[in-house]
């Protein structure tokens, strides 16, 4: 029994390779940073926020990320900061960091060039005893909770125009070992926080004056998983109120909403129907994402 447990572990501490270990969001263009330490400083405004992330609502257990979110323009210094705070829980797992990011702005007649650096502490936590109450045994290897601290980086570029903006990054540069397991079963696989690769694009069309699009398009790319994309639209009018929709490969359809108070406070909501690997036929396949932010003047 303890080699059958002993096994379960290790498939539960190996899955980490075949999926996204970072969170995404379907409202991740209001967060600046979230994906992209480069774009630090390069919005409209400043701004400071929250978002809190609920998937598979209705199943016990399911993703649940809450984030503190902040992007500052300095001038004077030709640079950009910013960070996130941030606990992921999903079951037995959860994650919980500080991400802080470094930009530097180069700044042309049509836009701004940008460097950006980010790093990342982390605590990766498995909560051993959940595993021991869904496998209905008790074993030396499932103890207490076991936890990890890790360091890591990140790195990307970006160019952001008065109505475009692209960018490229990479995060968890340093793919640390997260190293749980310590039974003598061979493996295939180490657990290990493995690189992320972004690259992302909005264009803002001007319609007439008081009407602006916002086409958006973010891929994902990790090894041992297939290339991930989300792209959408968003409709913001007299800059008061707006709505989008989108898609999210292999995954589910997002409505979003908002509303800016004073064109200072930014409420935002977003639905996503799944449609893998759960569907509307199952209980709890929606996600739910709300977002606070406070615009300051730059």
């Amino acid at each position: 029994m303890k080699k059958l447990l002993s096994a379960a572990f290790v498939l539960v501490s190996g899955f980490t390779a075949h999926a996204q270990q970072l969170q995404t969001s379907s409202l991740y263009d209001l967060q600046g940073i979230l994906h992209n330490p480069s774009v630090a400083g390069t919005g409209k405004s400043n701004m400071l926020g929250i978002s809190y992330r609920s998937q598979w609502s209705g199943i016990s257990g399911s993703p649940k990320t809450a984030t503190v979110f902040g992007s500052f323009d300095i001038p004077s210094f030709g640079i950009g900061i910013g960070g996130n705070i941030y606990q992921d829980k999903t079951g037995p797992t959860s994650r919980t960091g500080i991400s802080l990011s470094l930009a530097k702005h180069i700044k042309g007649d049509k836009g701004v060039f940008s460097i950006g650096i980010e790093n990342r502490l982390q605590q990766y936590a498995i909560d051993k005893g959940k595993l021991t109450e869904s496998l209905g045994a008790s074993d030396p290897v499932l103890g207490a909770t076991d936890s990890r601290f890790k360091y890591d980086a990140g790195f990307g570029i970006s160019w952001t125009g008065k109505k475009l903006q692209v960018g490229a990054s990479v995060s968890q540069l340093v793919q640390s070992k997260l190293n749980f397991y310590s039974g003598n079963l061979s493996r295939d696989e180490e657990a290990r926080l493995y690189r992320h690769y972004y690259l992302h694009g909005l264009y803002n069309w001007n319609v007439d004056g008081n009407t602006v699009i916002t086409p958006n398009v973010l891929f994902i790319y990790l090894p041992n998983a297939p290339l991930a994309y989300q792209v959408g639209a968003r409709q913001e009018f007299n800059e008061l109120f707006w709505f989008g929709g989108g898609y999210r490969s292999h995954q589910s359809y997002m409505l979003s909403a908002g509303i800016h108070i004073g064109k200072k406070f930014t409420i935002g909501y977003a639905f996503d129907n799944y449609i893998t690997p759960i569907s509307s036929f199952d209980n709890g396949a929606n996600a739910h994402e709300v977002l606070l932010r406070y615009n300051f003047s730059k």
